[in-house]
């Protein structure tokens, strides 16, 4: 466990905190006047390793090859001079901080950061951490890499979960999901859709498929799989020359079969490192998918075909309706998709490079 405190005056800032890995949606921006939760599950703590905020220069204001010094290696259109490595927390585990007025300004429903950092330290006035709460934003408080410093409070480090450990007791993420609104005409509501975090999620795995593809047509297993991924994929690749095929490989997931190009695997939530295969598949491209959103593509959520009466025994399955579906097909994040692709080496090859140049158009043909 650690605790973080101010680089100035080593006043503690946040209550004790385990590090976990930065959620894949830890940067997307949902929606119009929607409630997000809080991005950190409380008591945990993961590390951002690009900047994030202003200030901002334009791409045209870049050095020569000082972006892929930075690790992006396709334009964008603007760069984040802020410090690297925030620490990105629940906003109810920080402690000892006051609200910067002035940089509290501009924002919708709450704070968006965009004044830069606005909380200070209490004991010494240093700007230290940004929190972001307004709507469309996941809820989390940054503290600055430079304004804070990390102290061990327990030396016992508790042993990352095995994978068959992670895959019995982890929790699946379903895809849909009630999403709360502010405002409007009829005040405040919600509606049935997709989860921000598998758009999300899909937006960065989207990235990697199309590294993985090296400009060929991709397949991917049928039902919620193809529904994510196919539909973006059959758009944004030629379809002219033999597919490569992507399959769902992890922990308790039958072994690949021999040939397979694309491995589709669970990132481990606390250390962040993806999945690896033995043997035969594992000269396959790795496609990091978050582990609540992999187990629930290798094991759906089973329903009962017909309502069961009587008691409800444990080993009986629950027979609640089945939510409702949204109204539209599935659209990978942006966002997400662009901030991954942009910072794999693979996206300096030409056919790429069209792809990123023609992204509005793929945009309004309802692919994100």
């Amino acid at each position: 466990m650690f605790v973080f405190v101010c680089a100035r005056c080593d006043a503690g800032l946040t209550v004790p905190l385990s590090q976990v890995a930065l959620p894949a949606h830890a940067r997307q921006k949902y929606g119009n006047g929607v409630q997000l939760p809080v991005l950190m599950e409380s008591g945990t703590f993961a590390v951002d390793p690009d900047p994030w905020g202003g200030p901002w220069r334009m791409w045209d204001e870049v050095e020569p090859g000082e972006a892929e010094a930075r690790g992006i290696y396709a334009p964008v259109r603007a760069l984040s001079d802020s410090p690297a490595g925030a620490v990105v927390i629940a906003p109810g585990d920080i402690r000892g901080t006051r609200l910067i007025l002035e940089n509290c300004d501009g924002a919708c429903c709450g704070l968006d950061g965009a004044d830069g950092p606005n909380l200070a330290c209490a004991a010494c006035d240093l700007p230290v951490a940004t929190r972001v709460d307004d709507c469309s934003l996941w809820q989390a408080a940054r503290l600055s890499s430079d304004a804070v410093r990390q102290v061990l409070v327990d030396g016992v480090h508790a042993e990352p979960s095995s994978w068959a450990e992670l895959a019995e007791r982890e929790e699946r993420t379903p895809p849909f999901e009630p999403v709360a609104t502010w405002g409007g005409p009829l005040g405040s509501g919600h509606y049935w859709s997709w989860s921000p975090r598998w758009e999300a999620a899909a937006g960065q795995a989207l990235a990697h498929l199309l590294v993985a593809s090296e400009g060929q047509p991709v397949r991917v297993p049928g039902g919620l799989t193809a529904d994510v991924f196919q539909r973006a994929l059959d758009a944004l690749l030629p379809a002219d020359t033999p597919p490569r095929r992507a399959v769902l490989a992890g922990p308790g997931a039958p072994l690949p079969e021999a040939g397979v190009d694309i491995l589709l695997v669970p990132v481990h939530p606390r250390t962040g490192r993806t999945w690896t295969p033995d043997g035969t598949a594992a000269s396959a491209y790795l496609v990091p998918l978050p582990l609540g959103i992999w187990l629930w593509l290798v094991s759906p959520q089973p329903y009962l075909p017909v309502p069961a009466s009587g008691g409800m025994p444990r080993e009986v399955l629950r027979d609640d309706p089945l939510p409702p579906r949204p109204t539209y097909l599935f659209r990978a994040d942006q966002e997400t998709f662009t901030h991954t692709l942009v910072r794999l080496p693979a996206v300096r090859s030409p056919w790429m490079r069209t792809i990123l140049e023609n992204i509005t158009r793929e945009r309004s043909a309802g692919i994100f």
